[in-house]
């Protein structure tokens, strides 16, 4: 598959999402080998959330990685476009101020935030260059973006088991840990179909973030990228 041959229709991918939000969180722990805790650490510590800041965590789901930046003293706003995860979320962490959102058009003024974090979910956006350039409109100057999201792994011969393991193993394992077994066979497509380490960074620079850096977490199965708005 091409990266550019795995098409998003919106209202689909959402749909997906609102049927496996009751079960998500406790399969991709599954799926990852309990390796989502170290991913939401990482990202967390990347944010580096302080008191008295706004941050916006896209594509946040039933709010989980949003915990973190709410504990920090930080005001956090879980957003999301499938109404299912936050209801979801709203019955875990009523605390948690939800919202409804699409990273494509993000219902939130200019420079509002002073970070936008975003964890596996800018590659379920129909245009990430619209997207990136929409956290960059909320981000105020001398803002952050964090971007953790599945990569490519470093290491050639771990790659190819790796990849095996996406196509076969991960549909196979969700089959009988999910609601929507399907919805992991898309998972594992949008993982193969996004751009590697290097070519993602360049997409966060060409959309006039500034000062971009990435950190392989896990051999590159996962990646940190962060940028900087500029002043």
């Amino acid at each position: 598959m091409s990266k550019a041959s795995l098409t998003k229709n919106p209202r689909e991918v959402a749909a997906m999402f609102d049927r496996v939000a009751a079960k998500y969180d406790i399969t991709n722990d599954v799926l990852a080998f309990g390796l989502t805790h170290f991913w939401r650490k990482a990202t967390a510590n990347a944010v580096a959330a302080k008191k008295g800041e706004k941050i916006l965590d896209l594509a946040a789901g039933t709010g989980t990685s949003s915990l973190a930046f709410a504990k920090s003293g930080a005001t956090v706003i879980p957003c999301d476009f499938s109404l299912g995860m936050l209801q979801e979320g709203n019955k875990r962490s009523p605390q948690l101020n939800f919202s409804a959102g699409d990273a494509l058009s993000l219902p939130f003024a200019d420079e509002t935030f002073d970070a936008v974090t975003i964890s596996f979910g800018v590659r379920n956006v129909n245009n990430v260059d619209k997207a990136l350039k929409e956290m960059l409109r909320v981000t105020k100057p001398g803002g952050r973006i964090v971007i953790c999201e599945f990569s490519s792994p470093t290491f050639e011969p771990f790659r190819k088991i790796y990849m095996e393991y996406l196509m076969k193993a991960l549909p196979a394992i969700a089959k009988k840990t999910s609601s929507n077994p399907d919805a992991y066979v898309y998972l594992a497509d949008s993982i193969r179909a996004w751009p590697n380490q290097k070519d993602f960074a360049l997409q966060i620079n060409n959309s006039n973030w500034n000062n971009v850096k990435w950190k392989n977490l896990t051999g590159g199965i996962v990646c940190l990228h962060k940028a900087e708005k500029s002043l």
